[in-house]
């Protein structure tokens, strides 16, 4: 099983995937689209999709996991993340690829084992768990952290069906 985290950002949108087998995890690959500021905002958007896109057909994932974001206090920018949040849902979407969406604070809890993890802390237990994971940038390392988080989950629905327990 092979799944796709995603961090999104309008700037930079952070991708890592990696491989599930039972209850070992494997990092394949990470790294960041990234869209130019000094064109439109529909142009960024579509270099985000097109980013993503590739991604997707270089590495063929079969699901994938997307970071929800929190709200801003500059509402401009909270529509824009909004916006680039929409295209890092649709990419994985159009593909066919089955997408769930993750809280920060539950991402964290999964791998840091507390909500309230900081940045550095997360990317040294995403090395930790993932060794060899490049992590091109502190947003390729959240979507990897967003890819064990789900990894985790996704085994753990999985146990709790086999059980005969109802979601």
């Amino acid at each position: 099983m092979r799944v796709l985290g995603l961090d999104p950002g309008l700037r930079n949108t952070g991708w890592g995937i990696i491989t599930v087998d039972g209850n070992r995890l494997r990092a394949v690959a990470d790294g960041t689209v990234r869209s130019d500021e000094r064109l439109s905002l529909a142009e960024r958007l579509a270099q985000l999709y097109e980013g993503l896109d590739r991604v997707i057909a270089d590495y063929a994932p079969h699901e994938a996991a997307v970071e929800n974001t929190f709200v801003n206090k500059n509402p401009a920018s909270t529509l824009k993340l909004g916006q680039a949040r929409g295209v890092v849902l649709l990419a994985p979407a159009r593909a066919g690829i089955p997408v769930t969406e993750y809280q920060p604070s539950l991402v964290k809890k999964a791998v840091v084992g507390t909500g309230g993890a900081a940045k550095q802390q997360m990317g040294m237990m995403v090395k930790a768990l993932l060794p060899g994971a490049a992590c091109d940038s502190a947003d390729s390392a959240d979507a990897l952290a967003v890819a064990i988080c789900h990894a985790h989950f996704r085994a753990s629905a999985a146990a709790l069906a086999l059980a005969g327990v109802a979601r």
